[in-house]
């Protein structure tokens, strides 16, 4: 097996150092034979290239593929064109593997191959999200950690082939959000099977939340937002639908739980900088979510009545 892990990133030298430090140093076990790292930089604009090029000889595995700005579903489906393995893993630049990481996705597909006689199937594995910059890979695994998602590029892997016949990724999506769960349900309709590999573990490292992030955050709901109708106008299903929060009941609901919008990213500002600044930023965040989700709603409802895309009741 010949795996290329293919990576998307913009803007995030530090911690791509991390990340691609762990992919150099991958224990094979016999799961596979050689693999790659296919790095698309999205027009980075902190110097990635270029300090990439002077640590090339660190970075043995890794080929450096460079791109105007076009956001990650280009990204993903320029490093695949460049790929050179049979087998491609998706991963974000934000995530520091384990040094198994490749060799449980390997031998997780190769089990599944086996027993099927076919390749309709893509491996699952886990992530934890931490905000611990110098030693991502101690957090512990949480609750909130868990995701229901079907395809989510964070950390999957899946045979070329099967990859290529479902179209790739949409390039239509170009702001933040949903290109991979789109291509998720286009490889649902193929039967494709998802195969939990809960050994692959990935730490996905984000900064704490801070009070200075939440312009962005706000921003990132409206992004969501738009690129959730074109999502539900290429599968204008229920499943979609709950997916992205465009129904009645997510309108309601967060309408209740934030008290009509009593519960805004103003009113819990002094409560979230209290939580902050004793430690809790997960708490704050977690707490941050349901304007945030309010607003995301919202904001989804505005732009497809302004497509006139109307939403059932169920």
């Amino acid at each position: 097996m010949f795996v290329s892990v293919v990576i998307p990133t913009y803007n995030r030298r530090p911690i791509l150092e991390k990340c691609l430090d762990a992919l150099e140093h991958q224990h094979l076990s016999g799961a596979l034979d050689q693999y790659e790292v296919v790095l698309v930089d999205d027009g980075s604009t902190d110097g990635t290239p270029a300090w990439l090029r002077q640590e090339q000889a660190r970075f043995s595995h890794v080929r450096l593929i460079e791109q105007e700005h076009g956001g990650p579903a280009a990204g993903r489906n320029r490093g695949v064109s460049h790929a050179r393995g049979d087998v491609i893993v998706f991963i974000d630049s934000d995530l520091v593997v384990t040094a198994s990481f490749l060799a449980c996705h390997a031998k997780a597909l190769q089990r599944h191959w086996d027993t099927t006689g076919n390749r309709l199937a893509f491996t699952y594995g886990a992530v934890v999200n931490t905000a611990n910059f110098d030693h991502p890979t101690t957090e512990r695994h949480k609750l909130r950690d868990l995701s229901w998602a079907y395809f989510a590029t964070g950390n999957v892997a899946i045979d070329r082939g099967v990859l290529e016949a479902s179209g790739l990724f949409d390039q239509g999506f170009q702001l933040y959000g949903w290109e991979d769960l789109e291509l998720g349900e286009r490889l649902r309709r193929m039967d494709v099977r998802l195969i939990q590999c809960p050994e692959a573990v990935g730490y996905h490292w984000h900064p704490a939340l801070s009070l200075d992030q939440i312009p962005r955050l706000i921003e990132v709901e409206g992004e969501r937002a738009r690129m959730g109708l074109v999502f539900y106008r290429k599968h204008p299903t229920r499943r979609v639908r709950f997916i992205i929060q465009y129904t009645w009941l997510h309108r309601i609901l967060w309408e209740l739980l934030t008290l009509g919008g009593l519960l805004n990213e103003r009113s819990l500002r002094p409560l979230l900088r209290w939580l902050i600044r004793r430690g809790y930023s997960g708490t704050a965040m977690e707490l941050l979510r349901l304007p945030l989700n309010r607003i995301g709603v919202r904001a989804l409802f505005r732009e497809a009545s302004a497509a006139g895309v109307p939403c059932p009741l169920i």
